[in-house]
């Protein structure tokens, strides 16, 4: 058996368990051919014969799947620090969007920015990411509300992961929120006549989103965008239960939805009806935490169901400028009252869950994607424990790319 890196000295985190959990393997090793992974197991039980190009020592570090943020509006122009200000002052999210401000703001600067433009200030936001292990990232347009510029967000994207070794999830979200000037119906149809074919046609985007709230879509127009999605052979996602409960949840689990996020207001209803489809619950901690919200989501009952959690960043200008899974990680735990395992499994093999990519990433497994963490840290708690520390040691995109300190 030939592979071209055998990485041993490790202690690993497969998160290929059969009962959900981490997959600990103590003094581990994986091997990597041609991108993916070969072998991931005891170093005992490496195979006979195995003959490795590159040998890696790890020094007794712990190797994780690289993380994977399943849902992020990372590109985006401008920024929004002075609402956060007003806010602190006194002022009210609708006092700001009174004057012009809100979302509306972030579409106004984001439709003046050029490509390139948009390209410099999102590659910060994507390197601090990576910084911390991401290795799977997701990104949502939802800042254009016009087909020339939704098509633009979702161009930037596509040259972000042409500029980066890191593999891109593009989702069109041009049901983000009605645009200045349009009715909510027309612009619906607009998005499902006119932007999906067109997103469509050039392949920029893997799935189709929706915002699914009393202040942004109904279910029918929800519903209208799910069948227009589907027509164009797009996985479905949905901003759900955020505010209120609107029922978008179950509706998106009735069509196959990949994922539901947020869902801080999901009742029961729509767990069971996640938990019979297979949608996962996306919980995003640092929009809960950012926004001062006291509606906890329904995190045991989701348990119960057997629904999948994953956790993601929700890096956006306006309720979650975050660009740390590991903090968010921490915020999963002390705010949501996750465990370290589902934490961990959050941001690795549920978040690849939630991306419809289950069998290409977010485990050691024979035959994924080599996407690699190899953190420097003395137990898994760690990765959930610390804040305001990076313990990444190295990360490794495909086989390849290895990036912050190299390895011998």
């Amino acid at each position: 058996m030939h592979c071209d890196t055998l990485w041993h000295n490790a202690h690993m985190m497969t998160l290929d368990a059969g009962d959900g959990g981490l997959g600990i393997v103590r003094d581990g090793a994986i091997a990597c051919h041609d991108g993916r992974i070969a072998y991931a197991g005891p170093l005992s039980a490496v195979p006979s014969g195995l003959v490795a190009e590159r040998q890696v020592d790890c020094g007794g570090r712990w190797i994780g799947p690289g993380l994977v943020d399943c849902h992020t509006h990372l590109v985006y122009a401008g920024n929004r620090a002075n609402e956060f200000e007003q806010r602190l002052d006194g002022a009210s999210y609708a006092d700001i969007a009174r004057a012009g401000g809100g979302i509306v703001a972030t579409v106004r600067a984001t439709r003046a920015a050029s490509e390139d433009e948009l390209v410099a200030q999102s590659l910060p936001r994507l390197d601090a990411m990576l910084a911390e292990g991401v290795t799977t990232v997701e990104i949502k347009s939802g800042y254009g509300l016009s087909l020339e510029d939704e098509l633009k967000q979702l161009r930037v994207a596509r040259r972000l992961g042409e500029l980066r070794p890191v593999s891109m999830a593009p989702t069109f979200l041009g049901a983000h929120a009605v645009p200045d000037g349009w009715r909510a119906q027309d612009y619906i149809d607009e998005v499902c006549e006119r932007m999906i074919p067109a997103v469509a046609a050039e392949a920029l985007a893997e799935a189709v989103d929706v915002f699914c709230e009393d202040i942004a879509f109904s279910p029918a127009q929800a519903a209208q965008v799910f069948e227009a999605a589907q027509r164009h052979g797009l996985a479905l996602k949905i901003h759900a239960e955020q505010l209120t409960n609107q029922h978008g949840a179950a509706l998106a689990a009735g069509f196959g939805a990949l994922s539901a996020d947020h869902i801080e207001h999901l009742d029961a209803a729509g767990i069971a009806a996640m938990a019979a489809a297979g949608t996962v619950a996306v919980l995003l901690p640092g929009a809960f935490y950012f926004t001062r919200d006291t509606q906890l989501p329904p995190v045991q009952k989701l348990r119960d169901a057997g629904v999948a959690l994953a956790l993601a960043t929700d890096c956006n200008p306006g309720t979650s400028p975050l660009t740390s899974p590991l903090l968010a990680m921490n915020m999963g735990a002390t705010l949501f009252r996750l465990t370290v395992a589902e934490c961990i499994a959050g941001f690795t093999r549920e978040g690849a869950r939630a991306l419809g990519r289950f069998d290409r990433v977010g485990r050691l497994h024979a035959g994924l994607d080599c996407d690699l963490a190899v953190w420097d840290i003395d137990a898994p708690a760690d990765l959930v424990y610390r804040m305001g520390f990076n313990p990444l040691h190295a990360r490794v995109h495909q086989g390849r790319h290895v990036q912050r300190t190299a390895l011998s």
